[in-house]
C-alpha cells in the first residue's frame, strides 16, 4: 500500500509514519508514504494557498491552482469530459480521497475496501474547505470520519490511514483482526491482563480456567451484550443482512435483541 498525503502541514503526518507499528511496516516495505506540501505548488512569493469565497461568507477556501498542480504531480488525473478531449484524462496512480465532513461515512467495511487498493492519494483540507472544482475534477471519493467538524484534514487523514494500513497483509497477524470491534457485526469483548486482582476487581474466573470452548462462548456472549447495550444499530444492521450465525442469533434473542 502506498499513501500519498497532500497537506499544508505535512509534518503532522510525518510524525505518525515514524512511530510504532507504522514505522515497522514502512521499514519492511509493506507500506510506502509520500508527503506533499501543497505550498510548494503556489507560484507567488508568499506561497498563498487560500482566498475569500465568492458570494461572501466567513473564512477562507483553499485555492484550486496549487491543489490542482499538487494533485497532478502525484499522478491524479482529470476526470471531466472536456479534460478527456484535451488528452489529459486517464487512470490516476491512486484512488483520490478528499477528507470532508460532507463525505460519505467512514466505516470498517469501507476501511477493508480501501485496504485492498494499491495506492491512496489523500487530500487534506483546511479553513472552510477547498474549491468545488477540484472535487469535480480530481476527487474519486469524499469521506467523512464522523458527524463533526475538524479544523484539520490531517487528523481525518490519519484516522483513515490508521484504520486501513493495519488491514494490509503482513502488517498485523490475521488472528489479531478476527475478533476486533465490528468484525462479524459486533463490538469486541472485554479483555484482561495481569494482575488477577486490581483494587477490588478480579479477572473473571472463567478466563483463568484454560477451557477454550467455554472462553469462546463467554467472549461471544460478552460481544453480544456489549453491542446490544452500546450499538444496537449494529445488531439491527446485522439482522437485516443476515450476518449472524445461529449461535449469535440465539444469544441476541436470549439477551433481549430483536432477533
Amino acid at each position: 500500500m502506498k499513501y500519498t498525503v497532500l497537506s499544508l502541514f505535512p509534518e503532522i503526518i510525518d510524525a505518525y509514519f515514524a512511530s510504532s507499528i507504522m514505522a515497522k511496516a514502512v521499514s519492511r516495505g509493506i507500506v510506502e508514504y509520500r508527503p506533499v506540501n501543497i505550498r510548494d505548488f503556489a507560484l507567488d512569493k508568499h506561497k498563498t494557498c487560500d482566498d475569500a469565497p465568492y458570494g461572501g461568507g466567513a473564512g477562507m477556501l483553499m485555492l484550486p491552482e496549487p491543489l490542482g498542480r499538487a494533485l497532478e504531480s502525484v499522478g491524479a488525473r482529470q476526470r471531466l469530459a472536456e479534460s478527456a478531449a484535451a488528452g489529459s484524462a486517464g487512470r490516476s496512480s491512486g484512488r483520490v480521497i478528499y477528507l470532508s465532513p460532507g463525505g460519505r461515512p467512514f466505516t470498517q467495511d469501507l476501511a477493508v475496501e480501501l485496504a485492498r487498493e494499491e495506492a491512496l492519494i489523500l487530500l487534506c483540507g483546511r479553513y472552510e474547505g477547498i474549491d468545488q472544482r477540484i472535487i469535480d475534477t480530481y476527487v474519486d471519493d469524499e469521506i467523512s470520519v464522523g458527524d463533526y467538524v475538524l479544523s484539520s484534514g490531517e487528523v481525518a487523514a490519519l484516522a483513515l490511514i490508521d484504520a486501513t494500513y493495519r488491514l494490509v497483509d503482513r502488517v498485523i497477524t490475521a488472528e489479531s483482526l478476527e475478533e476486533e470491534s465490528f468484525s462479524g457485526g459486533l463490538l469486541e469483548y472485554p479483555q484482561y491482563t495481569r494482575p488477577e486482582v486490581y483494587g477490588m476487581l478480579r479477572v473473571p474466573e472463567l478466563l483463568l480456567s484454560g477451557h477454550h470452548e467455554n472462553i469462546r462462548r463467554w467472549r461471544l456472549r460478552k460481544r453480544v451484550e456489549k453491542t446490544l447495550a452500546l450499538r444496537p444499530d449494529l445488531i439491527r444492521r446485522g439482522e437485516e443482512i443476515d450476518l449472524f450465525d445461529g449461535e449469535t442469533r440465539k444469544l441476541i434473542q436470549e439477551l433481549g435483541g430483536e432477533g
